[in-house]
């Protein structure tokens, strides 16, 4: 799906402006709210945009401690495996991936006795051949997106 310049600063305007109402997004555009909500709408479900919800912090939420688990899988048991990790509420993401393992998860704990459990947890799932943690220390750049919509917005302008 192509995302023209108009689409960039819509999307701009809502990682910066999160709580902003459709009506007061469209007077900052200088567009009709039907043109802004018919974009919106496209961007939904071109799957641009993907939710609207708070972000929340594992952190303040009693889980500081952040680690990456690479989990090798026995072959012919992705799928199984990708469902046990699903009931693991302290995984808060997994990807398969290529090179040293089959799957790369993200995972909070309370403390580092916590985490052990939750690795123990996962090398008992069926298919799980071995894991390897590692623990992150600190956040050097948080979770991002505006400085790729940023980067698109400057190519569709370009392209104009």
């Amino acid at each position: 799906m192509a995302v023209d310049e108009l689409d960039t600063r819509i999307l701009r305007l809502l990682l910066e402006q999160p709580r902003t109402s459709v009506r007061e997004y469209a007077r900052i555009l200088g567009v009709a709210r039907g043109t802004l909500q018919a974009r919106l709408d496209r961007l939904e479900r071109d799957g641009v945009i993907t939710g609207t919800g708070p972000a929340l912090s594992p952190t303040a939420l009693g889980h500081p401690v952040l680690a990456f688990v690479h989990i090798e899988v026995t072959q012919g048991h992705l799928e199984d495996v990708g469902d046990g990790l699903a009931g693991v509420p302290e995984i808060i993401e997994a990807f398969s991936i290529t090179g040293g393992g089959d799957l790369l998860t993200r995972v909070v704990a309370r403390d580092n006795g916590h985490l052990e459990d939750i690795v123990q947890q996962l090398n008992r799932l069926p298919g799980v051949v071995r894991t390897r943690t590692e623990v992150a220390l600190r956040e050097r750049v948080p979770h991002r997106v505006l400085p790729l919509v940023e980067a698109i917005s400057r190519a569709a302008a370009e392209r104009r």
